[in-house]
């Protein structure tokens, strides 16, 4: 079915950054084909009235852990209602293809996803077709069998292209010029099929306390992968650093900036430090980002986000401990069964383990070590109390120590039960400043990620309610550019990203007034393993008053609307007008 759509009345921001204006927007065969005022309606169009509302591109998340979900939870909720049109996948290193060659190598990407994002593996195994090799394949597997609402692009992470090559010695050790050269042949089929660019991950340690396969990589492995992106058009390295655990992130950017300006390939590094603990530590980066600037030639840009992570806490599946410094309580995670779990709890020398890490190894920065910023979230088994501080249970409880007392709240209320931990505060001058920076990308949301630890879906809309009609500080031409057409421009989606004749109908609709960041609420659509279902958190919608992706509404009369239009997507090149408008 072709949509005909006359979109009037509305205010136009047209994502470059230009004033916003009344137009009409008329669309048809996917696409904007007229903007102009008092617009009449055609023969089969339908007239959408915009009056009181804006019209902006559609928002495109920068940063998503899609990859898995959307074999078995397609909907993408709550994407669809926060006006969102493109997410981009892959991200962190952690990519579904190239496929590992070893059952063991492939449960390695099925631990790490579920580890790091919060995906669980019943579903990561069992939904998942697993019928590729390279990353072009994944690609046309993707495309056979899985229909989204929005557009997906992803990068190919540099953690399976290790694995495929070295199997588990990726763990232990640089590479060989030979394994080098077949990670650079794995890299170039996934770049000329349109992935973005190469991922990696300098940050992160695994349940078991090991750095990630990528951080085993030497100059010379970097240095032969750069190269290969280099000579893409519009291709992109992109690595998440450390500026928040073990603070490696400055010396990491200045190696891996020197190498990106070197081979020519453009860097897309997470991110300058934001939060308020880190800005001393993250000074030399500041600096760097600076000075990248100034050099010209190769393009480094940084990565943030308007809204500090949140951190949930279950004890079935979580990273909070091992992040922070506190690997005891990862123990009580990491074990499988709720009897093992119950053994640690009951035990007294992990007690006396637990006490010890709580005080003496949690980083010092961490908010694991106030007791007053956890707040006993939800009771699996209802026994309670819940809506109280872990501070306010110790006195209640007569417990002393708060890794005691802890214990002793999981034991009564299961593994199950949810402790909010509150966010650290960021800077606010820190993250204005970077949403005018020539070089920065925002919308880092980890949407799609952390379904029972909750992701930041919908945090784009919080920039349009706190920061433009709540306080004031970012205009909304401001804000609607930073999460559509800069995004777009940054990774080669011509197509996408501003309200321009000619271009692909991703539009969102919004009267400000109406819309919200909902708060988090479960929905039980994720596959457990055992024929049933088990939940993840979400949103009710903003609402938008209308999504279109590809000229097809997929958020209309504040529902979805169970169409599928969302198409595979990378680097693209502009389609000229006349073409467009056949």
């Amino acid at each position: 079915m072709e949509f005909r759509l006359l979109i009037k009345n509305g205010t136009v921001v047209d994502g470059t950054g230009a004033p916003a204006n009344k137009a009409d927007v008329r669309v048809a065969h996917g696409r904007i084909v007229e903007i102009g005022t008092d617009l009449q309606a055609g023969t089969g169009e339908r007239v959408i009235d915009a009056t009181d509302c804006y019209v902006t591109p559609g928002f495109i998340e920068s940063h998503n852990h899609w990859d898995g979900a959307v074999w078995w939870s397609p909907n993408m909720e709550p994407l669809p209602g926060y006006g969102i049109t493109t997410t981009i996948n892959g991200n962190c290193g952690f990519s579904m293809a190239p496929k590992p060659n070893t059952a063991a190598d492939k449960q390695s990407i099925i631990e790490i996803f579920n580890f790091f994002e919060d995906i669980p593996e019943e579903p990561m195994d069992q939904a998942v077709p697993w019928d590729w090799e390279t990353w072009s394949e994944y690609k046309r597997s993707m495309q056979r069998n899985v229909k989204v609402p929005v557009n997906f692009a992803a990068y190919c992470g540099h953690i399976p292209i290790r694995l495929h090559v070295m199997g588990q010695e990726a763990w232990t050790r640089t590479a060989t010029a030979d394994e080098i050269a077949r990670m650079c042949a794995l890299l170039e089929d996934a770049l000329r099929a349109g992935a973005l660019g190469l991922s990696s991950n300098q940050l992160d340690y695994d349940r078991n306390e090991r750095p990630l396969p990528s951080q085993r990589a030497d100059d010379a492995e970097y240095r032969a992968l750069l190269e290969v992106v280099a000579r893409h058009e519009g291709a992109t390295f992109q690595v998440v650093l450390d500026h928040f655990f073990r603070m490696t992130g400055p010396e990491q950017v200045e190696r891996l900036g020197r190498m990106a300006k070197e081979t020519g390939a453009r860097m897309h590094w997470l991110g300058l430090p934001t939060f308020k603990y880190a800005l001393e530590a993250g000074k030399r980066s500041a600096e760097l980002h600076e000075q990248f600037k100034q050099e010209g030639g190769a393009e480094i840009w940084t990565d943030y986000h308007h809204v500090p992570p949140t951190s949930v806490i279950n004890f079935v599946r979580s990273l909070v401990f091992a992040q922070n410094g506190n690997p005891v309580w990862q123990e009580v995670v990491n074990a499988k069964t709720w009897d093992e779990k119950a053994a640690m709890m009951t035990d007294p020398a992990w007690l006396e383990r637990a006490r010890h890490g709580w005080d003496h190894e949690t980083f010092a920065h961490s908010y694991l070590r106030d007791s007053t910023k956890l707040t006993l979230k939800e009771s699996e088994s209802g026994w309670g109390p819940v809506g109280i501080t872990l501070a306010e249970y110790i006195v209640q409880s007569g417990i002393a120590h708060p890794s005691d007392a802890l214990a002793d709240w999981v034991m009564k209320n299961g593994a199950e039960s949810v402790v909010h931990k509150e966010s650290l505060p960021f800077d606010d001058a820190t993250i204005l400043a970077l949403m005018q920076d020539s070089r920065s990308i925002g919308s880092t949301s980890d949407g799609g990620a952390h379904g029972k630890m909750f992701c930041g879906a919908g945090d784009n809309v919080l920039l349009l309610t706190e920061y433009v009609r709540d306080r004031g500080v970012v205009t909304i031409e401001q804000a609607i550019h930073v999460q559509t057409g800069k995004i777009a421009q940054f990774f080669g989606l011509h197509e996408r990203g501003v309200i321009e004749e000619g271009k692909m109908a991703d539009i969102a609709v919004f009267n400000l007034a109406e819309i919200e960041r909902r708060p988090e609420e479960r929905i039980w659509d994720v596959l457990d393993g055992e024929g049933g279902r088990t939940y993840r958190y979400t949103r009710a919608p903003a609402p938008m008053r209308l999504t279109l992706v590809n000229g097809v509404p997929i958020f209309d009369n504040f529902a979805f609307t169970g169409r599928y239009p969302g198409e595979f997507i990378g680097p693209e090149q502009p389609m000229p007008l006349a073409i467009a408008a056949e």
